[in-house]
Order: structure tokens, then sequence, then C-alpha cells
């Protein structure tokens, strides 16, 4: 049947209206996140949470098929170790929080609560890398994160939030670049496979790298409203974290050398980039392999005879093949066709007694509201076809979006234009003059998002001073 484009859910800003109120009342009336009384920190709603682990999950698989070990550091670093790798504190010194106090007695040196665990893990690796033996040590570690952010939105920037750091340390420079470029790709893989999210991957300029870092890479990705989000880095330190540290093994030859190091690592901003990818003005819309219900079971008429036990036995068969929950509330049915619209749930089956006479049911997609008669005979059939091509349709029309939104400019005059009239990425070349990237950041706000590793000629001058270019840069507004 033709999809119904009628708005269901009232209580949700247009996004054309208010990008922003939009985007916060998503958050709060789909369940998501509560503000909490400490400022800048979120409160993580079952919801909410259901899905950082169906995402946390997923990567795991993914590290662990790649040879990475889970591992725990504390949660507090010492100033003194902090202050080992200088260009990393001073990065990271704005954001820093201090515990000073232990009780009522003040602490004889300040404790830093981690904003990364770079530090820590080479404290650690000093103490158990002694020989070539003993390498790479491909860790990864679960965990929360404090950075004092003086802006804070819910799930994209936040006092607290929750995330994964790998890190890893190697023989040789070589082994370590591969590293963090293969890291970058099991990052967007992800994105592509499971949240349904297109990336232009790349390499970030001197003045938007890690602190600290040798190099960083990044992944990109494009949200509604044409600005850009950071979903994931990966960073090659080189020996510089190493010879700050001493960590030191003895190779084949009986001869000392330093590790070569990388960390990467993505946050739950990735819950608030599904949001701001996928979903509409009825609410969030999750890609079902995302989505923490897959199929939302409604008895239509559930007082009459059988309705809730068909709904039930349909439950029961279909939750051997996807995440599934039946909505035997005494709400309303369009009570709960709304709610379902709102919580972004892929799939909605409706079944009443009529149904259950014509051994049907209704199916309705949460992409398009399209509505179809399914026999209950087929359902384990057609159920897993639906999500895999609500699945593969999501994808699909993020990476339309997204490429209806990379445009190109030669000059400041074409780039402004482009920037003002057409939100999104901006494929321009670049001298690799830090004043000019300063410079177009000043007078237009686009920053720097990478240097894409698939490189196109625009032109032979910097599209800022003129100067003979050296790459070619995507640039944008981001969060």
């Amino acid at each position: 049947m033709a999809a119904n484009s009628e708005k269901m859910v009232n209580a949700i800003t247009s996004m054309d209206e208010d990008f922003a109120k939009w985007y916060t009342d998503i958050v709060k009336k789909a369940d998501l996140c509560d503000y909490s009384s400490v400022r800048g920190c979120m409160i993580i709603r079952p919801y909410g949470y259901a899905i950082w682990e169906l995402i946390q999950a997923d990567l795991d698989r993914r590290f662990k098929e790649t040879g990475h070990e889970n591992v725990y550091m504390p949660m507090f670093i010492p100033e003194s170790l902090l202050q080992k790798e200088k260009d990393h504190v001073e990065g990271f010194a704005p954001e820093v929080a201090w515990v000073t106090h232990g009780g009522s007695e003040q602490l004889q040196e300040r404790l830093c609560v981690r904003p990364t665990s770079e530090t820590l893990f080479c404290d650690h690796y000093k103490n158990i890398i002694q020989s070539y033996r003993d390498l790479p040590k491909l860790y990864n570690q679960w965990c929360s994160v404090c950075r004092w952010e003086k802006t804070t939105r819910p799930f994209l920037r936040t006092t607290e939030f929750l995330w994964q750091e790998g890190h890893t340390a190697h023989a040789t420079a070589e082994e370590a670049e591969a590293e963090t470029v293969r890291m970058l790709n099991v990052y967007a893989d992800c994105l592509k496979e499971f949240l349904a999210i297109p990336v232009i991957k790349g390499r970030k300029t001197e003045k938007e790298k890690f602190a600290g870092a040798k190099a960083t890479y990044t992944m990109e990705s494009l949200m509604h409203d044409g600005k850009a989000l950071q979903a994931g880095t990966s960073h090659n330190f080189g020996d510089g974290f190493a010879k700050a540290f001493g960590i030191q093994y003895t190779d084949k030859d009986n001869k000392l050398q330093y590790v070569h190091q990388t960390s990467w690592g993505v946050t739950t901003r990735l819950i608030g980039a599904l949001i701001m990818v996928h979903s509409d003005n009825n609410g969030l819309v999750l890609p079902p392999k995302a989505a923490p219900v897959q199929v939302m079971i409604i008895p239509v008429n559930q007082r009459k005879e059988g309705v809730l036990e068909k709904a039930e036995e349909l439950r029961a068969r279909l939750s051997k093949i996807c995440r599934v929950k039946t909505d035997a509330s005494d709400k309303s049915p369009g009570w709960k066709y709304a709610e379902q619209e709102m919580k972004g749930i892929p799939l909605r089956l409706e079944i009443g007694p009529r149904d259950i006479e014509k051994n049907q049911c209704v199916i309705v997609t949460r992409l398009g509201r399209e509505k179809s008669f399914v026999s209950l005979d087929d359902l384990e059939t057609v159920i897993p076809q639906m999500l895999e091509k609500m699945q593969n349709d999501l994808y699909e029309k993020a990476l339309a979006h997204r490429n209806s939104h990379i445009f190109e400019a030669k000059n400041m005059e074409e780039f402004e234009t482009q920037l003002k009239e057409n939100p999104g990425f901006i494929n321009a070349m670049w001298c690799g003059d830090e004043a000019c990237e300063n410079a177009i950041k000043e007078k237009t706000g686009a920053t720097s998002r990478c240097m894409p590793f698939e490189q196109k000629h625009i032109s032979d001058k910097c599209v800022c001073c003129g100067k003979p270019a050296k790459t070619m840069v995507t640039w944008g507004k981001a969060y």
C-alpha cells in the first residue's frame, strides 16, 4: 500500500523549524536519556543504554576477531604521570577534572579523572614489555571518561561519556601504521553494516590531530542539517609516548628498541549520529540491527477472546528470529502506534480478531509507514526480509543525502557561497599552511574535517591563499 505521510507525533519540533530543539525532543521523548543534577552529565535511560549495548556488542566482536583483548585501567591518573608527555597534557589541560581531597584530607598529589588513558597504558606497558616476544600488545578498554566541556548536548558532547579506547604497542613503525588504519576501517565497517551510516575516511591535519599523536585518522559523517560529526578516530603515536615513558624492548638482535603505539576510540556520540542521520519529524528511526526492539506486536481489540493469546504465541515464535515485544497495555491502539513511531521500532505487527480468522496480520514499517498483509505462516520468512530491506534502504538513503551535500570550491568566494547556500561538505585544495586553515575557520566557521584517502584534483591552487596546493581537504561546520 502507499506510504502514509500524515504526522502521528505532534510533540516533536520540526527539524526545519529548529534542528537543535528537534534533536532534544527526540532524545527526551524517545526515552533515550535524561538530564542529571550534575552539569553536563546525562542519565542514559534503559532504551538508550540498550542501543549502546548493541553497538558495544558489535564492536567488541570485531575487536576480538582482530585479536584484541579487553582490560580495565583505573579512573584516576596521578598528575606526575600525566605530565610525562608534554604535548598530550597541554592538549587536555582545559578539560581535566582534578581530585584534590580524599575525605577531609588534602592529597599529596592531585589526581586527574581520566580524560583518556594513554598515560596509564604507557605506565603499564613499560612494566610488562621487555622482549620482542611480548609484542604486539593489542588491548581495548570499555569505560567512561570525564572532560570538562564548556558547552554540552546529550550524547554529542557531555562532561562524562561512555566509550571504548584501544591501546596497542608494536615492534615497528610499519606495524603501528597498519594497526591505525586497520582499526579505522573496522569502525567504518561497523558504521556502514550495523548503523547504516556512510563516512568519509581520511587523515586529520597537524592542527586537528590528537595531542601527542604522530598522525590521526578520522571518519566523518554528515547529519541531516549539513553539519559534520566526527564519528571516530584512530591515532598513530609513533614512539613519542614510548620515549617519554621509557617503553623499550630487546629485539631479535638483542638491541634495545622503543615500541610504536596506537590508540583509537568511539563513544556514545554514535547514538547522537544515529538520531541526526536517520530520524524524522515523527521521532527516532533506528536501523534494525541497532534497534533494541525490532518488531512490536500490537493486539487490536485485545479484550476479544483469543487475541492476547495469539499475540503471545506470535511473540514466542518470532523471538527465535528477532528482538520482539508485545504491547498488551490498556492504551489505545493509536497511542501505541505513536509510541512505536516515536521510539523508532522498525516493524509494527498488528493482530486482531479478523486477522486471526484470516490467518494473517498487518505489518507496518517505520520507514515510510508501508503497510502489508502477511500470512501468519510466512512470518519467519517475511520479517527477516523486511528488516534487511529497511537496513539497506536506510544506508542508501543516508548515502544519497551525503553525496548530494558534497560540493567543490576553487576560491574563497565559491567556498563562502557554497557554505551559506548549501550546508554540507566542501572539497577544496589546500597549500598545507596552518595560517590558511585558521583563516578559513575564522572567516567561515568551517574546519578541516580530514584530508580524504580518496583524493581528487580540483585545482592547482589553495582555496584560501592561491599558492600551489598540496592536497584536497574536506571542510565543513561540525558538532
